[in-house]
């Protein structure tokens, strides 16, 4: 049994862009830059009594390479890489120039977060920025009122 992929497209020679175009969903942009060579990286984001936490997978990266702005109640996490790779021989001389780059941006909840007070490291492939609330965000403990 042989496995025969079709194509319904009238210009087979064409690239799949248009298609891809024309039957992805508007609003779905998890997977969509990874055909044409780029890819936003995975963020996960947690919230606690204290903070708020923010994980983003971005591997083979150093601390060095991202930039991270909190500006009017706006994260802004991003992150430009060029390499360029040369190798010679006696017959040719081959250069290589790869440039990445993200942006990711995250509205934060208005006068919750002490910007003085965040912190961001990055272990093992993973950004990890902590976003502490003020005192006045944080939840305050039930309070029983008497009756007068």
């Amino acid at each position: 049994m042989t496995l025969i992929k079709r194509s319904n497209s009238l210009f087979p020679s064409v690239p799949s862009f248009f298609d891809d175009f024309f039957t992805r969903d508007v609003f779905d942009w998890s997977n969509a830059n990874s055909a044409y060579g780029a890819s936003l990286p995975a963020v996960n984001i947690k919230e606690d009594e204290n903070s708020f936490e923010v994980e983003v997978a971005v591997p083979g990266l150093k601390k060095n390479d991202f930039k991270i702005e909190l500006e009017n109640n706006v994260l802004t996490i991003s992150s430009e890489k060029e390499v360029q790779e040369e190798k010679s021989d006696e017959n040719y001389k081959r250069r290589e120039f790869r440039y990445s780059s993200f942006k990711r941006t995250f509205s934060l909840p208005e006068n919750k977060i002490d910007g003085d007070k965040v912190k961001a490291q990055y272990v093992d492939g993973v950004l990890h920025i902590t976003l502490p609330k003020r005192e006045e965000a944080k939840p305050k403990p039930i309070r029983t009122i008497q009756i007068g």
